[in-house]
């Protein structure tokens, strides 16, 4: 059995991913916010309690837009680190190249896609979820952003070999797998038809 860490899990299983919700892979659940009960409680910026090359694969879903611009290399590295020689990252977060033409149109406040928490406007994508922060969630603040290249550039920058991934208009996301180690044409097609919508 692989594992895989699911960081930023809020209150996502290894049920609600793709391609990991099966049972040839072990969930460890590392977030934040001790509310939703992660296996390990933790900062992006900081996954020290996780021992390097430990883990099979990294799952970040919409997290990797809550820190800072100036401190995505040290969460990049930090994926890197904990992955064996074999490892994947499969990254989700917000294209803000297709946000920005939603923008353009004056669409700021118009909700673009329903999601489970609710409708999703620009504004949810640039800033966070309306919603959670009203609430007081403020961990769900979004302090930067990507295009696809610039995301892509980040992992290569850290030392990943290789990637695949792009953009999906229809939830205005990025979608990206890169691989800590070298892979063929072939073996990168098998990992997106496996963990990209």
């Amino acid at each position: 059995m692989k594992t895989f860490l699911h960081v930023g899990c809020g209150r996502m299983t290894k049920a609600d991913t793709r391609g990991f919700n099966s049972e040839n892979w072990k969930e460890i659940r590392f977030d934040i916010d001790k509310k939703v009960k992660p296996d390990i409680e933790g900062t992006l910026l900081d996954m020290t309690q996780v021992e390097s090359g430990s883990v099979d694969a990294v799952y970040s879903s919409h997290n990797i837009e809550h820190v800072y611009p100036h401190e995505v290399p040290i969460v990049v590295k930090e994926f890197l680190r904990v992955l064996n020689d074999d490892g994947i990252a499969v990254i989700e977060c917000p294209d803000l190249q297709s946000v920005c033409d939603a923008i353009l149109q004056d669409k700021l406040y118009t909700p673009l896609y329903e999601a489970p928490a609710g409708p999703i406007a620009p504004i949810d994508i640039l800033y966070g979820l309306r919603g959670a922060l009203q609430d007081g969630n403020h961990y769900m603040a979004h302090n930067c952003g990507f295009t696809y290249a610039t995301l892509v550039s980040f992992f290569i920058e850290a030392g990943f070999k290789k990637w695949i991934g792009g953009r999906r208009q229809e939830d205005y996301a990025l979608y990206l797998v890169a691989c800590k180690g070298e892979k063929t044409d072939e073996e990168l097609s098998k990992l997106a038809i496996k963990f990209l919508p």
